[in-house]
């Protein structure tokens, strides 16, 4: 059992982790070895207090320079589902359970949209982990949207299970060369009754499929966190960081805007003290 589980690598997530080994917490910490791409995409930063004018690589590099200071050792899991217990929470992360009293979600904001039925056909036939769900899928055809390179791998691990893999590519010059795999135009929808059978593609096209793989960088928190109170795109919280379930917790751009990173880190250091007080009040 864990003190804490952060999700998120960036601004807010890294504060967190920060306050949580001063305090001498147990913790597991998702997210991506690069820290921050929306940091790292930053031309110039100019009102983070004390840093004066930076680049968006400085800053991640800095992150970086803390982190390893502190001892703090980040796993690119992906996170596909939170479940809330009696008394404390199950994380599954690339078909692993952990088990932690608290929880900060830490995960920036979700830009891209769900595609039509992907909500209501996720657990028959859609699914965002290949490492947990690719061996139902063994010679039968599958379609996979890949959101960044950093899920190649797993693309490839499809292919070596499935007999037909028709694969949509969300960044430029995806160079995967499988002979069982067919690059196709974006995905609009995924369809069927009770279990996913077609995909269409923007343009009208319609494809057969068995099962339909996302693989993107984030899940949208009303399904990586089933009953989690939500507007639009963002968590709900209070000035505590508290969402509506207890021992889990929000910052950063997730909670909405402003987009600032100066605000990311104050909430995750709010966070952190808040999660801190709840698990010192044996919750």
């Amino acid at each position: 059992m864990y003190d804490a589980v952060i999700i998120g690598t960036g601004p807010a997530g890294l504060s967190a982790a920060i306050n949580l080994k001063l305090h001498e917490k147990s913790f597991v910490w998702f997210g991506s070895a690069g820290y921050s791409d929306k940091v790292g995409k930053s031309e110039k930063i100019a009102n983070y207090p004390g840093l004066g004018l930076i680049s968006g690589n400085e800053l991640n590099q800095r992150f970086f320079e803390h982190a390893r200071e502190m001892g703090l050792e980040s796993t690119d899991k992906k996170v596909t589902n939170v479940m809330p217990m009696d008394d404390y929470l199950m994380v599954l992360a690339d078909n692993e359970v952990y088990e932690t009293k608290t929880l900060l979600l830490a995960t920036g904001v979700l830009t891209a949209k769900s595609y039509e039925g992907e909500d209501e056909l996720l657990g028959r036939g859609v699914s965002y982990c290949a490492t947990c769900d690719g061996f139902l899928y063994k010679g039968k055809t599958i379609a996979v949207f890949c959101g960044a390179p950093r899920y190649e791998h797993e693309v490839e691990y499809l292919a070596g299970i499935a007999e037909k893999v028709y694969l949509s590519a969300g960044y430029p010059d995806c160079k995967l060369d499988l002979p069982n795999v067919e690059k196709i135009t974006p995905i609009k929808a995924v369809r069927g009754g009770m279990k996913a059978s077609q995909i269409e593609l923007h343009g009208g096209t319609v494809i057969d499929i068995d099962g339909l793989f996302i693989l993107r960088n984030a899940v949208a928190p009303g399904t990586l966190v089933p009953g989690i109170e939500t507007d639009g795109p963002h968590i709900v919280v209070n000035r505590r960081q508290e969402t509506n379930i207890p021992g889990i917790y929000a910052a950063g751009d997730c909670t909405g805007r402003p987009y600032q990173i100066a605000k990311a880190v104050g909430e995750g250091n709010i966070a952190a003290h808040e999660m801190l007080e709840y698990m010192a009040k044996g919750k």
